[in-house]
């Protein structure tokens, strides 16, 4: 068997990859295709970190949209995360993987705070770690918390997990002409104006030169495709 590619990465799936075709709240089914997906990739010994969004639960700025506080609707955001990496980490309790979740929020009677170095020994260890909670703090997304975890525990690519193949040229689904990029450097994505991640996410990723794969989680094999490197989705690189 052929080895992977990478050793440690960082996994970022959004809260609505959870739902899968449901309108709101946790898809079980999907909950456990991914987890399959994650398992493939931990039994060929990469070490895997998850950085996990809530929108399928509370979404901050549409919060903060209705008219209420931005900072209080992003705790209530990172709360969403928390519940969310809860599912996962479950999930993959059913499915014989060891998990721990780390929260940004110390919740200590729920989940185990963020502490890198323990983190990144739960990795060595074989353990997958779901970073919940977002960076802790109000106005930073979930991407933004994806790059600083990313580089904190020294993974080697970060995988943005979404419900498309990669980045395209044009939206494929209005535009049947639009062809999806396999490689790009971040400066061409800037000049180009692709919405890989937000912005500040991005430039950390670039600033670290932590390269970034976008990928469909809801492709069969993807995420281990990419592990391998193979040409599977969009890699942004320095």
């Amino acid at each position: 068997m052929s080895a992977a590619a990478y050793k440690r990465i960082l996994l970022k799936l959004s809260g609505e990859a959870l739902m899968g075709d449901d309108a709101y709240g946790i898809n079980e089914d999907v909950v456990s295709r991914i987890v399959a997906e994650i398992g493939d990739v931990v039994r060929l010994g990469v070490q895997v970190g998850v950085v996990i969004g809530g929108g399928n639960i509370f979404r901050g700025m549409s919060g903060a949209a209705r008219g209420m506080d931005r900072a209080t609707a992003d705790y209530m955001g990172m709360l969403a995360t928390v519940m969310n990496a809860m599912a996962l980490a479950d999930a993959m309790r059913r499915a014989d993987l060891e998990a721990r979740v780390q929260s940004a929020l110390r919740i200590d009677q729920v989940v185990e705070p963020y502490i890198r170095g323990r983190a990144i020994r739960h990795l060595e260890e074989g353990r997958v770690v779901i970073f919940a909670a977002g960076t802790g703090n109000p106005f930073f997304t979930t991407d933004t918390a994806a790059a600083l975890r990313g580089s904190e525990i020294g993974a080697q690519i970060v995988l943005k997990a979404t419900k498309v193949d990669g980045v395209y040229t044009a939206d494929p689904k209005k535009d049947p002409d639009a062809q999806r990029y396999h490689r790009i450097s971040f400066d061409e994505a800037i000049g180009r104006n692709l919405a890989v991640m937000d912005a500040t996410a991005f430039a950390l990723c670039r600033d670290q030169k932590l390269p970034i794969n976008v990928f469909s989680i809801f492709k069969p094999g993807a995420l281990r495709r990419v592990v391998m490197g193979e040409d599977e989705g969009t890699l942004v690189h320095s």
